[in-house]
């Protein structure tokens, strides 16, 4: 337990976190990752590339520093990024050395502001949070690893099927290389793959949501190919796409993940995608579909055309046999789509249309999809009165704000 006096002294430097927090966070980066480059085989270079990571790490910093003497109040934050942590394989003995660069970066960006002072007190708060972490994370790994099916670190799966399902998304259906049992997961998790791709220094590890009901003898993941091999996320997906065929071996780590549908509550679920981020919502409406069929669901998914559309087929046939209304949205839709009755409407989705069509009252909203679209569909729910303990909702990559 930190003193009161240590408390003090960060709870006085959150306004200063809250100026320059993004600024230390990338001196921190730097500097790690110069003194460890081996870390560069673990994180996540697109992250780093888009300064996401960098965000994603001040904004935690920063609500670590305001919560200091109430912890409790960012368990979910904690449990989210551990999650994440188990899933990549962090360990214990990473954690000092983010210790020692996270003082170092404070130091150089607040120079003589960062008095000895404060840089104890962060020192003792930063092992209070460590300590979190590492507790929370090895229960993790345990549950991991002795589950039924389950595994520690990474696990060879081979490519038992590829199949593309639109012009840029394309599904991997992975089986155990073992021929054993795999574990289950819940509807909404991810894996992570880890990659070695010739030519490149460290490995890639990238998280995709399974895109399939649970109880299966396979994972499923569907991935979008990113334009662009020059930047580090096209790099990843194109050579998943590309290079990677049927019969190949990947590394994977268990499932992992804090979002994902209730399967306990009765209640109606509406589900909202925006491209690749219809992954986890097919997952939880295939699940719906096998365990709940009465189940009142509106799964709605927005695209710009039928060309990017995947797995169109598969929910159609899925929304016939249970209680579904599917809605396609479609925002610059092609002549063919507009002949073939494609999609049923033309546009995005708004405020207004939610008010007429879902049922607002009763339901539990789950969306995924690009930040922007979230952002706006996170505050038409707001601004309709939904409470926010029917929102529910994914980043593809490190944590960012809704708000806007």
């Amino acid at each position: 337990m930190l003193n009161q006096k240590t408390i003090e002294i960060i709870k006085s430097t959150v306004p200063v976190l809250e100026v320059h927090g993004e600024q230390i966070t990338t001196v921190f980066y730097k500097t790690m990752f110069e003194n460890h480059p081996e870390l560069l085989n673990i994180f996540n270079h697109a992250n780093q590339k888009q300064g996401r990571q960098q965000r994603a790490l001040a904004g935690t910093v920063y609500a670590a520093a305001k919560y200091i003497d109430n912890l409790e109040a960012i368990l979910p934050v904690v449990n989210q990024i551990a999650h994440k942590h188990r899933s990549l394989g962090i360990q214990p003995e990473h954690y000092p050395i983010v210790g020692k660069h996270l003082l170092i970066a404070i130091k150089e960006v607040l120079g003589d502001a960062a008095t000895d002072e404060i840089i104890n007190a962060w020192a003792d708060a930063y092992g209070v949070i460590a300590d979190a972490f590492i507790s929370v994370e090895a229960d993790m790994y345990d549950a991991a690893a002795n589950q039924k099916g389950g595994w520690d670190g990474f696990r060879p799966f081979i490519v038992a099927n590829k199949v593309e399902e639109s012009e840029v998304i394309t599904s991997f259906y992975l089986k155990s290389v073992d021929g054993n049992e795999i574990a289950t997961f819940k509807p909404g998790q991810y894996i992570s793959v880890k990659l070695e791709i010739e030519g490149e220094d460290f490995t890639h590890i990238r998280q995709y949501s399974l895109s399939d009901a649970p109880g299966k003898d396979y994972y499923r993941i569907s991935i979008k190919k990113e334009a662009g091999m020059e930047t580090p996320d096209g790099k990843v997906s194109n050579y998943l796409h590309s290079s990677v065929e049927e019969g190949e071996v990947l590394s994977i780590s268990a499932p992992a993940g804090d979002f994902f549908l209730d399967t306990e509550k009765e209640t109606p679920v509406v589900l909202i995608s925006g491209g690749v981020g219809l992954t986890p919502m097919v997952s939880m409406l295939n699940t719906v579909a096998d365990l709940q069929p009465e189940k009142e669901v509106t799964f709605i998914h927005a695209a710009q055309n039928g060309k990017v559309h995947a797995l169109k087929d598969e929910v159609a046939a899925t929304a016939a046999k249970a209680k579904v209304n599917s809605v396609v949205f479609y925002d610059q839709p092609t002549e063919e789509d507009r002949q073939n009755n494609s999609f049923d409407v033309e546009g995005y989705v708004t405020k207004e249309w939610l008010k007429e069509k879902v049922n607002l009252e009763q339901s539990d909203f789950y969306f995924c999809g690009p930040v922007p679209f979230m952002k706006a569909i996170n505050a038409a729910l707001k601004d309709l009165g939904v409470t926010e303990d029917r929102i529910h909702f994914e980043f593809f990559g490190p944590m960012a704000s809704l708000e806007v």
